[in-house]
């Protein structure tokens, strides 16, 4: 994970010879940067056979940086120009741009027309633009599908709660809740990584297990009342449970990432860490407040900090944000 993709591209430059796995492999580096646009300038510059990873890369990379029209336009070129049959992969990558951008009843239809049954990928790619812009209709359809065809995955669950919290419908996120624990589903922990020297430090939301546990917490909240007056503004409707204001502030606090990232601040004078970048690694998706809070970070230590989430990579600094807030 180190999150340079002038290192990645600097590699591809010196191959001697580079096969269709090379070209992919830039392209999807491009895609998980949310470089859309150098990702098409490459692909006008292939020398190699395109397959049907080129275009899951291609599509990955207009969901990543809201191409919406570039999207629409290599899903329904890909097979006259370059023989590539759309298969279930493409379908979902279409199904995410559409979402993305706001666009849910146009990703329904594109599902509804689908030659094969949508899967689970699918379902969940139009169940996370419900949940950006607050469909709540077609998000019970899709979390219902998705609980079909994977039972197990608590991404039906969770988004349909997070959707229901963020409309102050508190009742009906913890009877989701309820139902999940019922089924004995369980949701993933969100944890982070942070690496200073040789040494990997892993971070649970609450910072249990870490013996650094107060002072990082002492630290966090003088950090808090700097970035207030910065202009943070806490996203309370992000916490799950019907409680006050300030105590939906606290639970926004102690999310894994932030607490990787304080204790990278901790140690920035301590010889075992070096760089000007502080790179963070996070299993889930990083949340708004969170990604929030890195922007102006950022910006108020005058450093660039790296998060690489479940979706892709988050880079920040001084003002300019690579996902552009599309994300």
């Amino acid at each position: 994970m180190c999150g340079s993709i002038a290192l990645s591209k600097q590699a591809f430059d010196t191959m001697i010879s580079r096969d269709t796995v090379s070209w992919n492999s830039m392209l999807k580096a491009y895609a998980m940067h949310g470089q859309g646009k150098e990702a098409f300038q490459l692909f006008s510059q292939m020398d190699a056979q395109p397959d049907g990873a080129t275009f899951v890369a291609l599509l990955s990379a207009c969901s990543h940086a809201g191409m919406v029209e570039e999207g629409t336009k290599i899903f329904e070129t890909m097979s006259n120009n370059h023989g590539i049959v759309p298969q279930l992969d493409h379908y979902a990558c279409m199904a995410d741009i559409l979402g993305r951008a706001g666009r849910i009843s146009e990703a329904k239809e594109l599902i509804d027309k689908m030659p094969m049954e949508p899967d689970s990928v699918v379902w969940s790619a139009l169940l996370g633009g419900c949940r950006k812009h607050g469909e709540t209709k077609l998000a019970k359809l899709a979390a219902a599908k998705l609980k079909e065809l994977d039972p197990n995955n608590s991404l039906g669950y969770v988004l349909m709660s997070n959707i229901f919290s963020t409309d102050g419908r508190f009742t009906e996120a913890g009877l989701i809740r309820k139902e999940m624990e019922g089924k004995t589903v369980r949701k993933e922990p969100g944890l982070s990584w942070i690496e200073i020297g040789n040494h990997v430090h892993e971070f649970a939301s609450g910072g249990q297990q870490r013996p650094e546990r107060e002072a990082i917490f002492s630290k966090l909240e003088k950090l808090v009342r700097r970035l207030k007056d910065f202009g943070y503004v806490p996203r309370i409707s992000l916490a799950f449970h019907d409680i006050e204001d300030e105590q939906k502030e606290e639970q926004l606090y102690y999310h894994s990432e932030k607490l990787a990232l304080v204790f990278a601040l901790m140690n920035l004078g301590n010889r075992r860490y070096s760089g000007n970048i502080i790179k963070i690694m996070k299993n889930i998706r990083i949340c708004v407040d969170c990604h929030n809070f890195m922007k102006l970070v950022s910006e108020l230590v005058d450093m660039e900090i790296v998060v690489r989430d479940s979706n892709r990579f988050h880079h920040f600094k001084a003002k300019v944000y690579s996902c552009n807030d599309y994300w």
